[in-house]
């Protein structure tokens, strides 16, 4: 009966110990994981707008979620008004210091123009955005737009400068997410294999975003920055703040133009 009760408490040791272990592993991937990156690109011969320009800076499309135990996403709605509302105070306050003529679009209808049109663009915009974030920001990219940055939103862009009167176009799309207490178990449980040789751990919550300014006379896109963060809370006026600090940091200008192209490689035959 000793040895029995000796080995139970041997036993609740392990796990004791396994546990504390858990804690240490998850609170060193959470203070690594804490950072944020933004990378910036431009259309050739982009100047950031100065003077007297006017912009309209469209809803920003925001998400804000909860990230369950199978890696889904369940929007909340209370949490993305709430960051929404947030984002729109900070994008003014910020605007506010930059010159120009700017106007902050809360609903769709405030933008100008045609309602619907605006929300096409809207939908456009998230799908050219998309697709930038897609293949200028991974390996998986396009042939014919390796060495340039060329994308635009066409002609829908270019009616929607005419209708509204504005000479550029801010887009913000925002997604943000939180662990669920199931996530958060699914994490322990993963510490626990770090601890034991055998560590994959599944990622927490998090942010991405991405911004474009368009030129509302040609249409095309001619700044574009990301944002992807494990750190942060939009559902509160600071985290808004940062993210917006960040996502829309001074405008870099594009590379001059004029400048010879590169030669392109003769394709194999094969």
């Amino acid at each position: 009966m000793a040895r029995s009760a000796g080995g139970r408490h041997a036993a609740s040791r392990r796990v004791l110990t396994l546990a504390a272990a858990a804690t240490t592993a998850v609170a060193a991937v959470a203070a690594i994981g804490g950072c944020t990156h933004s990378r910036q690109m431009a259309d050739i011969g982009f100047q950031p707008p100065e003077g007297g320009y006017r912009l309209i800076v469209m809803r920003p499309d925001v998400t804000v979620g909860v990230l369950t135990a199978g890696s889904g996403i369940e929007r909340r709605e209370d949490w993305t008004n709430t960051a929404r509302a947030n984002i729109l105070r900070a994008v003014t306050a910020q605007q506010a210091q930059r010159g120009g003529s700017v106007r902050i679009a809360e609903t769709r209808a405030a933008a100008g123009g045609d309602p619907a049109a605006v929300a096409d663009l809207d939908r456009l915009h998230d799908a050219v955005g998309g697709a930038i974030r897609r293949h200028k920001y991974s390996s998986e990219t396009l042939p014919t737009k390796m060495k340039r940055f060329d994308w635009t939103l066409g002609e829908a862009a270019v009616q929607f400068g005419r209708a509204s009167g504005y000479d550029y176009a801010l887009f913000l799309h925002v997604e943000d997410s939180f662990s669920s207490s199931g996530r958060m178990m699914v994490q322990a449980v993963a510490a626990v294999g770090c601890v034991i040789g055998y560590c994959v751990m599944p990622h927490g919550g998090r942010q991405a975003a991405f911004a474009s300014l368009v030129d509302l006379k040609t249409g095309r896109i001619v700044w574009f920055n990301t944002l992807a963060s494990n750190k942060g809370d939009i559902r509160r006026a600071e985290g808004a703040e940062a993210l917006v600090d960040t996502l829309l940091d001074r405008m870099k200008p594009g590379k001059p133009a004029g400048l010879p192209a590169r030669p392109l490689r003769a394709a194999s035959v094969r």
